[in-house]
């Protein structure tokens, strides 16, 4: 259900709740696949008590405006929005691709457009490779080529003019990142996994037993940090895992430093998650 908290024009309203992505004819689709078998199940058992406000899903609508923006200039060698099926262990499983590039030798570069953060880019992000060598496995599978490349299209939606002098900063709004393409045999391991998961975990809703909890990457977590602090700044000299390496640390620096405990947290289930409220794993934790 879609709410409008900030009380958005009836046009807007509509834009922003309006969602035509379908999976085509398949059991799941690649970006269900490699994310939590926990949070599909729940929220597709919730669907009537989860709400959403439009204003929450304006960077997701961006994202689609982007690929309607470039779609229709794709052509030559340029296939866009291809959708991919094949067979894994009993299931049918999908993906559509936005751009496939035919090289000279017959094999294809795979690009991904994302709307994304500069923290993405500066950081990365596995979930990336995770998705493009998935679609790199149905490129292999449901049409025979060989995939040469894997790339991701960003387009960063908080890029800033006055900060590309930085090293590690992005030097353009818009950068072409490449994307580690694993073996065939990697390939294969990993989507067999992932169907092998969301088996299960179907399975299990089905017989009434528990879900496997989502793991600790699913959920975002942060980890705990022991922060050495310079008094009056908010930004850490340094971060530490553990306390002593941390106090080891404080102890050469003198006066004017401390140190500063920085309680690790499932990022996903505190801001993220649809189902945290309705999700017995998140539930059954205390968290302040």
């Amino acid at each position: 259900m879609f709410t409008n908290d900030q009380n958005l024009p009836e046009p807007v309203f509509k834009a922003l709740s309006s969602d035509s992505y379908s999976r085509g004819v398949s059991n799941s689709s690649v970006t269900t696949l490699i994310d939590s078998p926990q949070i599909k199940i729940l929220t597709r058992q919730h669907a009537d008590d989860i709400k959403e406000d439009v204003a929450d899903r304006v960077w997701a609508v961006l994202g689609t405006a982007v690929h309607s923006m470039f779609e229709p200039h794709a052509d030559g060698n340029y296939l866009a929005e291809e959708r991919l099926t094949t067979e894994v262990n009993g299931w049918k499983i999908s993906g559509a691709i936005d751009i496939q590039k035919t090289e000279d030798d017959g094999s294809v570069t795979i690009l991904d457009y994302k709307c994304t953060s500069v923290w993405s880019v500066i950081f990365g992000k596995e979930s990336w490779a995770q998705q493009l060598n998935m679609y790199a496995f149905l490129v292999r599978k449901d049409k025979g080529l060989s995939v040469s490349g894997l790339k991701i299209v960003a387009i960063l939606r908080d890029w800033k003019q006055s900060e590309a002098f930085k090293a590690d900063y992005p030097k353009s709004p818009i950068i072409e990142i490449p994307i580690k393409l694993w073996t065939n045999a990697e390939q294969d391991a990993y989507v067999l996994r992932r169907v092998e998961a969301h088996q299960q975990a179907e399975y299990d809703y089905i017989n009434g037993d528990r879900i496997k909890p989502c793991t600790d990457e699913e959920r975002w977590l942060r980890q705990s940090k022991w922060a050495v602090m310079k008094h009056g700044r908010k930004r850490a000299v340094k971060l530490y895992d553990n306390e002593r390496e941390a106090q080891e640390h404080l102890n050469t620096l003198g006066g004017g430093h401390e140190l500063e405990f920085r309680k690790g947290e499932p990022v996903r289930c505190l801001k993220y998650c649809p189902v945290a409220t309705l999700c017995p794993q998140f539930q059954s934790e205390v968290w302040s």
